[in-house]
């Protein structure tokens, strides 16, 4: 289906441009949304007697993004998560998290707008892109670690994915795996099965 874009869509085209999409994205997305029209000759009279109008709305929705851009560019935020010793969550940091993370900290950011291929699942500094208007992108870093303590120090540079560095360097001796059995013990036990 050919449609008359009203907006610059990422991957797709500028405003004013008469692209042909998919059939299903464009009467599930572009249409419904309001970010495109059917390409006919009716619908593109009407988009030039409104492009004045839609340049200026974008000018001003541009302009909005660009100021809370300025705010958010190269912030990092702190997500605490329960996780194991290796550093594996138990769980995920999805798009959903980094909205409502985001929005607590007081910035308008929808889960749509935050680009992230798959869910964050383990410890440690990740840059996430977002995508505010669709001419302006900032990077936040998500600082996801087990305590606010253990933010701080992965913050400073620091792997938290070792004993040593979850429990310091004063870790037991005896607490150590190897200490727990002895690799050149011979089998005590019952019969060995062939």
């Amino acid at each position: 289906m050919e449609v008359i874009l009203l907006e610059r869509i990422s991957r797709l085209g500028q405003m004013g441009e008469t692209v042909k999409v998919k059939d299903g994205f464009a009467r599930n997305f572009l249409l419904p949304q309001g970010k495109a029209l059917r390409a006919n000759e009716a619908n593109k009279k009407k988009f030039e007697g409104q492009r004045a109008q839609l340049e200026a709305r974008n000018l001003e929705r541009k302009s909005e993004a660009t100021q809370v851009a300025e705010k958010l560019d190269g912030k990092s935020f702190i997500v605490v998560r329960s996780a194991g010793e290796t550093g594996q969550l138990y769980g995920s940091v999805s798009t959903r998290d980094i909205a409502d993370l985001l929005i607590a900290e007081g910035f308008t950011v929808n889960r749509n707008q935050i680009e992230l291929n798959q869910p964050i699942k383990t410890i440690g500094l990740s840059n996430v892109a977002i995508a505010l208007h669709p001419e302006v992108e900032v990077t936040v870093t998500l600082n996801v670690a087990r305590s606010a303590d253990e933010a701080e120090r992965q913050a400073k540079g620091e792997t938290l994915t070792t004993a040593e560095a979850i429990y310091g360097e004063d870790i037991n001796d005896n607490a150590r795996p190897e200490n727990f059995f002895d690799p050149n013990a011979e089998f005590e036990g019952g019969e060995e099965n062939d």
